[in-house]
């Protein structure tokens, strides 16, 4: 997840931008609304349009968890960063609810895990991800910085992991995981969200049963790639990022817009406040903030009203999801 400068969303700007082609679904929660009323009448729509479990009038995680631990970027405190040891890490070792991963594109157009445009801090290389082609960026070493900078969980068998593709990931863990994708901006990768979407239908992860369950979450800093996704695709469930200081700005009225778009969003854990988590939830918006690796602010974060977070040790946030529930015994 990358944090990029951008301008805060109006309810004009939105309606502008869905003019140009996708299709806006709004549901506030506010009181008296004639929006409400409308949104009332649609209350069979599927689970992951609305985020809503209409039983209990509550705010729900798509996988039916009231937490959802997203993996960021794997299980990134114990292992190398977006590489198949880390996935391995959360989903098979932890049992995270989501992998998370960043996307780039090589220079002959392969969608791979990286978080940076560059592969200077994650590997032994140097340069920009879209200078490379697939071959050359596989005889990368993504593995040995990280024995380097962690010595405490260093593994031998980090040395010289390679930097995966989408294609790689999809076929190890198959429909058996959730994925919880970022894309960027359409102007630094032309043509990604097509990918993506092409990426996903290959692997057969865009069926109604995957997205109605959350098996899929999109999320994107770039408001314009989410409304580019929402027109090629209506039913994933998008999930809008916000940069840190971004969230304590915004009013109720782009709370609503976003929903437009998306079933949620992904402030800066520091921006939060229980008021705000209070506010975006009326909007009808899963709350899921990054990226949160002390068990203190997960508890408190917890208490605040989010629906789960991202984090490098998930396993130490199911700690404390399981110590709440045992607690409220």
């Amino acid at each position: 997840m990358k944090h990029v400068s951008k301008f805060i969303i109006s309810s004009i700007a939105v309606t502008s931008l869905l003019s140009l082609g996708a299709s806006p679904e709004i549901h506030a929660s506010g009181k008296g609304s004639q929006m409400e009323n409308q949104n009332a009448s649609h209350s069979q729509q599927s689970a992951h349009s609305n985020g809503i479990n209409n039983k209990q009038n509550e705010l729900h995680n798509l996988t039916g968890e009231k937490f959802t631990t997203i993996a960021h970027r794997g299980a990134s405190g114990y292992a190398p960063e977006h590489t198949l040891a880390a996935y391995d890490k959360s989903h098979n070792a932890i049992g995270a609810s989501y992998i998370e991963i960043d996307l780039q594109m090589t220079k002959d157009g392969h969608l791979v895990a990286m978080h940076d445009e560059t592969v200077d801090r994650t590997t032994n290389g140097t340069g920009r991800v879209d200078q490379y082609t697939l071959e050359e960026l596989k005889q990368l070493d993504a593995g040995s910085k990280f024995n380097a900078e962690n010595t405490q969980y260093a593994n031998s068998n980090y040395e010289g992991v390679q930097v995966p593709t989408l294609d790689e990931i999809f076929q190890r863990y198959g429909s058996g995981a959730n994925y919880y994708i970022e894309t960027k901006s359409p102007d630094v990768y032309p043509g990604m969200e097509e990918k993506l979407l092409d990426t996903l239908n290959k692997h057969n992860l865009l069926n109604s049963d995957s997205l109605e369950n959350g098996h899929v979450m999109l999320q994107s800093f770039s408001q314009e790639s989410l409304l580019k996704l929402q027109n090629l695709n209506p039913n994933i469930p998008l999930v809008r990022l916000l940069d840190k200081g971004e969230l304590p700005s915004m009013t109720q009225q782009d709370f609503n817009a976003i929903k437009q778009y998306a079933v949620g969003v992904g402030p800066e854990h520091t921006d939060l406040t229980k008021q705000n988590v209070h506010n975006l939830k009326k909007a009808g918006l899963l709350v899921h903030p990054f990226t949160v690796n002390e068990k203190a602010d997960m508890q408190r974060l917890n208490e605040y009203g989010v629906n789960g977070v991202f984090t490098n040790y998930p396993d130490l946030y199911k700690q404390v999801i399981n110590e709440n529930e045992t607690q409220a015994k």
